[in-house]
């Protein structure tokens, strides 16, 4: 698929957009590396998925002020406990006033410590899980996410990658606006064709560019759209 804008015209849009290129850059942000990826605990990955979890559909700012009890009721969401508190201990949690109470959302904490769980014995840890996971086919991520995960379907398992460090683009509601006025997508946008689509999209553009998904997402991003400067927007 041949691009449809080139790299230096997203860049230079974006530039105009923001003030110059040292101003783009300060807002521009990177993944970090596969050795870093890998060297993470697995209970930082359950963190944060539960965090994008019970962030959906709410206010992020009141998930985050109120994180510090989640994690003090969860052990630090350390997989082993997870998996070893029996159903009454996480209804009870749930019912904690100290933390969004939300039964269905609380209980994904140990769904998703089971995936970890199964994937770790497999790869060694889920950090290098993820770290292994080829750059070319993130969606292949995403989508694996949502099936053996919980509630981590949409862009939520997506988000909650970024904020772990791993290496991927954000469906933003200004990176749709401009694949579909690039006629790079239409329809659903999470159809397998768009997404295969998208994939190609972002490929092409980090061989001409050289530069990371998440970069490349946020220059988009910054390039078009009503956007603003805002820690929130993972874009």
């Amino acid at each position: 698929m041949a691009l449809r804008e080139s790299y230096n015209q997203l860049y230079q849009r974006a530039c105009e957009r923001k003030g110059g290129p040292d101003k783009l850059e300060i807002l521009v942000t990177e993944p970090l590396s596969s050795e870093e990826l890998a060297g993470l605990p697995d209970n930082l990955y359950l963190s944060a998925f539960t965090m994008k979890v019970f962030q959906s559909g709410f206010v992020w700012r009141v998930v985050r002020n109120k994180w510090p009890h989640f994690e003090r009721l969860f052990f630090n969401f350390d997989i082993e406990k997870m998996l070893l508190m029996p159903d009454e201990m996480y209804e009870a949690k749930a019912k904690d006033p100290d933390i969004i109470r939300n039964l269905k959302k609380v209980m994904t904490i140990r769904d998703n410590a089971l995936m970890i769980d199964s994937v770790s014995r497999e790869h060694g840890s889920f950090g290098r899980f993820i770290a292994k996971w080829p750059q070319d086919d993130v969606v292949g991520l995403w989508q694996y996410l949502k099936k053996h995960g919980a509630r981590l379907g949409g862009n939520t398992g997506p988000y909650a990658l970024r904020a772990m460090g791993k290496d991927t683009f954000i469906l933003s509601s200004d990176v749709e606006s401009y694949l579909r006025a690039q006629h790079i997508v239409d329809g659903s946008l999470t159809s397998k064709r768009s997404l295969t689509a998208i994939q190609t999209f972002f490929n092409e553009l980090r061989e001409e560019s050289g530069r990371s998904l998440q970069a490349l997402s946020q220059i988009i991003s910054y390039s078009s759209g009503d956007n603003f400067v805002h820690v929130d927007t993972a874009t």
